[in-house]
Protein backbone atom coordinates (compact mmCIF):
# COMPACT_ATOMS: atom_id res chain seq x y z
CA UNK A 1 0.00 0.00 0.00
CA UNK A 2 0.96 3.63 -0.36
CA UNK A 3 3.12 5.47 2.17
CA UNK A 4 1.77 8.80 3.41
CA UNK A 5 3.63 11.48 5.37
CA UNK A 6 1.39 13.57 7.64
CA UNK A 7 2.71 16.96 8.77
CA UNK A 8 0.76 18.85 11.46
CA UNK A 9 1.85 20.58 14.66
CA UNK A 10 -1.21 19.28 16.55
CA UNK A 11 -0.47 15.85 17.96
CA UNK A 12 -4.13 14.84 18.25
CA UNK A 13 -4.67 15.62 14.54
CA UNK A 14 -1.62 13.57 13.56
CA UNK A 15 -2.74 10.60 15.63
CA UNK A 16 -6.31 10.76 14.35
CA UNK A 17 -5.23 10.82 10.70
CA UNK A 18 -2.68 8.06 11.28
CA UNK A 19 -5.27 5.86 12.98
CA UNK A 20 -7.80 6.13 10.17
CA UNK A 21 -5.30 5.75 7.33
CA UNK A 22 -3.58 2.74 8.93
CA UNK A 23 -6.99 1.15 9.40
CA UNK A 24 -7.38 1.41 5.60
CA UNK A 25 -4.03 -0.27 4.99
CA UNK A 26 -1.81 2.77 4.37
CA UNK A 27 1.68 3.12 5.82
CA UNK A 28 1.79 6.40 7.74
CA UNK A 29 4.60 8.49 9.21
CA UNK A 30 3.89 11.70 11.12
CA UNK A 31 5.90 14.90 11.65
CA UNK A 32 5.30 18.03 13.69
CA UNK A 33 6.98 20.41 11.25
CA UNK A 34 8.89 20.84 8.00
CA UNK A 35 12.33 20.71 9.62
CA UNK A 36 11.65 17.25 11.01
CA UNK A 37 10.14 16.20 7.68
CA UNK A 38 13.16 17.38 5.67
CA UNK A 39 15.46 15.12 7.67
CA UNK A 40 13.25 12.15 6.77
CA UNK A 41 13.10 13.11 3.08
CA UNK A 42 16.83 12.50 2.80
CA UNK A 43 15.91 8.80 2.92
CA UNK A 44 13.20 9.00 0.26
CA UNK A 45 9.83 10.41 -0.68
CA UNK A 46 6.36 9.09 0.20
CA UNK A 47 3.47 8.44 -2.17
CA UNK A 48 1.59 11.43 -0.71
CA UNK A 49 1.89 14.32 1.73
CA UNK A 50 -0.96 15.44 4.00
CA UNK A 51 0.19 18.89 4.97
CA UNK A 52 -1.05 21.56 7.35
CA UNK A 53 -0.57 25.12 6.12
CA UNK A 54 0.07 26.88 9.43
CA UNK A 55 3.17 25.23 10.86
CA UNK A 56 5.96 26.41 13.17
CA UNK A 57 8.96 27.57 11.16
CA UNK A 58 8.42 26.98 7.47
CA UNK A 59 4.75 26.96 6.48
CA UNK A 60 3.06 24.39 4.28
CA UNK A 61 2.61 26.65 1.27
CA UNK A 62 6.29 27.51 0.96
CA UNK A 63 7.22 23.84 1.39
CA UNK A 64 4.81 22.93 -1.39
CA UNK A 65 6.40 25.49 -3.71
CA UNK A 66 9.84 24.02 -2.97
CA UNK A 67 8.81 20.39 -3.39
CA UNK A 68 7.12 21.16 -6.72
CA UNK A 69 10.51 22.18 -8.11
CA UNK A 70 11.68 18.58 -7.82
CA UNK A 71 8.70 16.28 -7.33
CA UNK A 72 5.08 15.72 -8.36
CA UNK A 73 4.21 13.74 -5.21
CA UNK A 74 0.52 14.43 -4.45
CA UNK A 75 -0.20 16.91 -1.66
CA UNK A 76 -3.44 17.31 0.27
CA UNK A 77 -3.61 20.45 2.39
CA UNK A 78 -5.49 20.46 5.69
CA UNK A 79 -6.00 23.82 7.32
CA UNK A 80 -8.13 25.85 9.72
CA UNK A 81 -8.26 28.50 6.99
CA UNK A 82 -11.71 28.14 5.47
CA UNK A 83 -11.94 31.03 3.00
CA UNK A 84 -12.21 30.25 -0.72
CA UNK A 85 -9.07 32.31 -1.37
CA UNK A 86 -7.05 30.06 0.95
CA UNK A 87 -8.23 26.97 -0.92
CA UNK A 88 -7.42 28.59 -4.26
CA UNK A 89 -3.95 29.54 -3.05
CA UNK A 90 -3.26 26.02 -1.85
CA UNK A 91 -4.22 24.56 -5.22
CA UNK A 92 -2.37 27.16 -7.25
CA UNK A 93 0.96 26.57 -5.50
CA UNK A 94 0.74 22.89 -6.44
CA UNK A 95 -1.63 21.19 -3.98
CA UNK A 96 -3.86 18.42 -5.31
CA UNK A 97 -6.69 18.89 -2.80
CA UNK A 98 -7.63 21.05 0.19
CA UNK A 99 -9.66 20.10 3.25
CA UNK A 100 -10.71 22.60 5.91
CA UNK A 101 -10.52 21.84 9.64
CA UNK A 102 -12.46 20.45 11.37
CA UNK A 103 -12.93 17.64 8.87
CA UNK A 104 -14.37 14.16 8.84
CA UNK A 105 -11.61 11.52 8.95
CA UNK A 106 -13.71 9.37 6.61
CA UNK A 107 -13.84 12.23 4.11
CA UNK A 108 -10.07 12.62 4.32
CA UNK A 109 -9.63 8.91 3.58
CA UNK A 110 -11.95 9.28 0.58
CA UNK A 111 -9.98 12.31 -0.64
CA UNK A 112 -6.71 10.38 -0.26
CA UNK A 113 -8.03 7.50 -2.35
CA UNK A 114 -9.44 9.88 -4.96
CA UNK A 115 -6.17 11.80 -5.38
CA UNK A 116 -4.11 8.61 -5.55
CA UNK A 117 -6.45 7.17 -8.20
CA UNK A 118 -6.23 10.37 -10.21
CA UNK A 119 -2.46 10.75 -10.01
CA UNK A 120 -1.68 7.06 -10.49
CA UNK A 121 -4.49 6.22 -12.86
CA UNK A 122 -3.72 3.15 -14.99
CA UNK A 123 -3.98 3.76 -18.69
CA UNK A 124 -2.68 2.04 -21.80
CA UNK A 125 0.88 1.91 -20.49
CA UNK A 126 2.24 0.41 -23.70
CA UNK A 127 1.08 3.38 -25.77
CA UNK A 128 3.23 6.49 -26.08
CA UNK A 129 2.83 9.60 -28.19
CA UNK A 130 5.79 11.32 -29.83
CA UNK A 131 5.68 15.03 -30.72
CA UNK A 132 9.04 16.06 -32.09
CA UNK A 133 11.51 15.03 -29.40
CA UNK A 134 8.82 15.06 -26.69
CA UNK A 135 7.47 11.66 -25.69
CA UNK A 136 4.32 11.28 -23.60
CA UNK A 137 4.00 8.03 -21.63
CA UNK A 138 0.40 8.05 -20.32
CA UNK A 139 0.72 4.83 -18.36
CA UNK A 140 3.59 6.17 -16.26
CA UNK A 141 2.47 9.84 -16.38
CA UNK A 142 5.88 10.73 -17.77
CA UNK A 143 7.10 13.35 -20.20
CA UNK A 144 10.47 12.58 -21.78
CA UNK A 145 12.61 14.98 -23.81
CA UNK A 146 15.33 13.18 -25.77
CA UNK A 147 14.86 10.29 -23.35
CA UNK A 148 15.30 12.46 -20.25
CA UNK A 149 12.40 12.79 -17.82
CA UNK A 150 10.95 16.29 -17.55
CA UNK A 151 10.35 17.21 -13.90
CA UNK A 152 6.80 18.57 -13.80
CA UNK A 153 3.93 18.78 -11.34
CA UNK A 154 0.71 16.81 -11.61
CA UNK A 155 -1.19 19.78 -12.98
CA UNK A 156 1.57 20.53 -15.49
CA UNK A 157 1.38 16.93 -16.64
CA UNK A 158 -2.43 17.06 -16.89
CA UNK A 159 -2.21 20.18 -19.03
CA UNK A 160 0.49 19.05 -21.45
CA UNK A 161 -1.04 15.57 -21.82
CA UNK A 162 -4.43 17.08 -22.63
CA UNK A 163 -2.89 19.24 -25.35
CA UNK A 164 -0.72 16.42 -26.72
CA UNK A 165 -3.71 14.10 -27.01
CA UNK A 166 -5.71 16.78 -28.87
CA UNK A 167 -3.01 18.35 -31.10
CA UNK A 168 -5.38 20.08 -33.52
CA UNK A 169 -7.70 21.49 -30.89
CA UNK A 170 -7.58 24.91 -29.24
CA UNK A 171 -8.85 24.96 -25.66
CA UNK A 172 -10.19 28.14 -24.13
CA UNK A 173 -9.19 29.00 -20.59
CA UNK A 174 -12.46 27.90 -19.02
CA UNK A 175 -12.21 24.49 -20.69
CA UNK A 176 -8.69 24.09 -19.32
CA UNK A 177 -9.85 25.09 -15.84
CA UNK A 178 -12.61 22.49 -15.99
CA UNK A 179 -10.41 19.72 -17.39
CA UNK A 180 -7.25 20.30 -15.34
CA UNK A 181 -8.46 21.85 -12.08
CA UNK A 182 -11.96 20.38 -11.96
CA UNK A 183 -15.43 21.83 -12.29
CA UNK A 184 -15.57 22.85 -8.61
CA UNK A 185 -12.42 24.99 -8.80
CA UNK A 186 -13.13 28.46 -7.46
CA UNK A 187 -10.11 30.31 -8.85
CA UNK A 188 -9.91 32.46 -11.95
CA UNK A 189 -8.51 32.00 -15.44
CA UNK A 190 -5.21 33.57 -14.35
CA UNK A 191 -4.32 30.16 -12.94
CA UNK A 192 -4.24 28.78 -16.51
CA UNK A 193 -1.91 31.53 -17.73
CA UNK A 194 0.43 31.02 -14.77
CA UNK A 195 0.56 27.26 -15.31
CA UNK A 196 1.23 27.67 -19.04
CA UNK A 197 4.01 30.15 -18.28
CA UNK A 198 5.76 27.73 -15.91
CA UNK A 199 5.35 24.80 -18.26
CA UNK A 200 6.64 26.75 -21.27
CA UNK A 201 9.75 27.65 -19.32
CA UNK A 202 10.43 24.01 -18.47
CA UNK A 203 9.83 22.90 -22.05
CA UNK A 204 12.17 25.57 -23.42
CA UNK A 205 14.92 24.80 -20.93
CA UNK A 206 14.68 21.10 -21.74
CA UNK A 207 15.06 21.68 -25.48
CA UNK A 208 11.57 20.45 -26.36
CA UNK A 209 10.50 20.76 -29.99
CA UNK A 210 6.87 20.93 -28.86
CA UNK A 211 5.50 23.99 -27.14
CA UNK A 212 2.23 25.62 -26.14
CA UNK A 213 0.91 28.21 -28.56
CA UNK A 214 -1.28 31.12 -27.51
CA UNK A 215 -4.38 31.72 -29.59
CA UNK A 216 -4.90 35.37 -28.77
CA UNK A 217 -8.24 36.23 -27.25
CA UNK A 218 -9.19 32.58 -26.89
CA UNK A 219 -6.82 30.09 -25.29
CA UNK A 220 -4.04 27.60 -25.99
CA UNK A 221 -3.12 24.66 -28.22
CA UNK A 222 -0.13 22.42 -28.82
CA UNK A 223 2.45 23.72 -31.26
CA UNK A 224 3.88 20.59 -32.79
CA UNK A 225 2.91 17.73 -35.05
CA UNK A 226 2.38 14.24 -33.71
CA UNK A 227 4.83 12.03 -35.57
CA UNK A 228 3.67 8.62 -34.50
CA UNK A 229 2.17 6.44 -31.81
CA UNK A 230 4.60 3.97 -30.30
CA UNK A 231 3.26 0.65 -29.09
Amino acid sequence: MSTIFVVDDEENIRLLIKQYLQREGFTVETFNGIEELNHRLQEGYPDMFILDIMLPGQDGLSFCREIRERSAVPIIFISARRKALDRVTGLEVGGDDYLSKPFSPRELVARVRSVLRRTHAPTDSDNSILVGNLKLNPGDRLILIEGQELAITNKEYDLISLLVMHPQRTFNRQELLDRVWGYDYEGGERAVDDLVKRLRKKLKESGSQANIQTVWGYGYRLNGQIQKHIY
